[in-house]
């Protein structure tokens, strides 16, 4: 059985990501930040579905509790699966911040770079011995890198970053047959940002109104896709932007 650790695995699309893997007969290690409810809930779902999954909590900007994470991730590799490494890596925590580029905070700056970009950076890092050769990244960002929406300066620029690193990643890594890419979801109804789009009708119809296929999308878009980008027919894509938005703004 292949292994996939997915951060932020207990909610939206991380969830749809989960579930969809493990209904691919691929072992789940999803982690959390605070909410246990949540993972125990998704726990219960992939086992009743007949699949196998484990979580860990995690605070991916507390940077020095990664080293005691490997360490909880190694444990649980070995009690859980029988395993010592993982196959794929999907860098999927975040959260956004609604504000103008004039009033954004160095505070909120900073937590925006501090959970998608700085925290994926060093956690991936101490991933490296733990990956398979031949394994596969997906690094999560936003269709927001390509078209602009005022509001997110500050949250696409970070996903921006995260962009180009992933490129950097699939050079440096590519002698390990390791490929890297990255998923930009368009706009997508789930609690994200509020739930802004999913709960504000005329936001929602907005946003579906710039989008081709007519509607925004939802979290059963993107589980299916990521698992499809994650399997062997999808080997030869590395340091890719693949957008995932039914054409928004085109």
């Amino acid at each position: 059985m292949k292994i996939a650790l997915i951060t932020g695995g207990n909610r939206g699309l991380g969830k749809s990501i989960a579930l969809n893997l493990a209904q691919r007969g691929i072992g789940i290690i999803f982690t959390y930040h605070s909410n246990h409810r949540e993972a125990e809930n998704l726990l219960a779902e992939i086992t009743q579905h007949g699949g196998q999954a484990s979580a860990l909590q995690l605070d991916i900007t507390d940077t020095h509790s990664l080293d005691a994470f490997i360490t909880q991730l190694q444990e649980s590799l070995r009690d859980d699966w029988n395993k010592a490494s993982l196959d794929y890596l999907v860098n999927n925590a975040g959260f956004g911040i609604y504000a103008s580029f004039s009033e954004t905070t160095e505070a909120q700056l900073d937590s925006l770079i501090s959970v998608h970009l700085k925290g994926p950076f060093l956690l991936t890092q101490k991933l490296l011995p733990l990956i398979n050769d031949g394994g596969k990244i997906l690094n999560i960002s936003s269709g927001l890198t390509r078209f602009s929406s005022p509001g997110y300066a500050a949250y696409a620029s970070v996903k921006g970053a995260m962009e180009v690193l992933t490129r950097y990643q699939a050079q440096e890594l590519g002698a390990r047959n390791i490929t890297v890419n990255v998923f930009a979801p368009g706009a997508i109804e789930t609690d994200f940002g509020g739930g802004l789009v999913r709960d504000n009708k005329e936001v929602n119809q907005y946003l579906a109104a710039q989008t081709a296929l007519g509607r925004v999308g939802v979290t059963e878009d993107i589980g299916p896709a990521v698992a499809a980008i994650l399997s062997e027919e999808c080997r030869w894509l590395n340091g890719q932007r693949v957008e995932f938005s039914g054409g928004m703004f085109l």
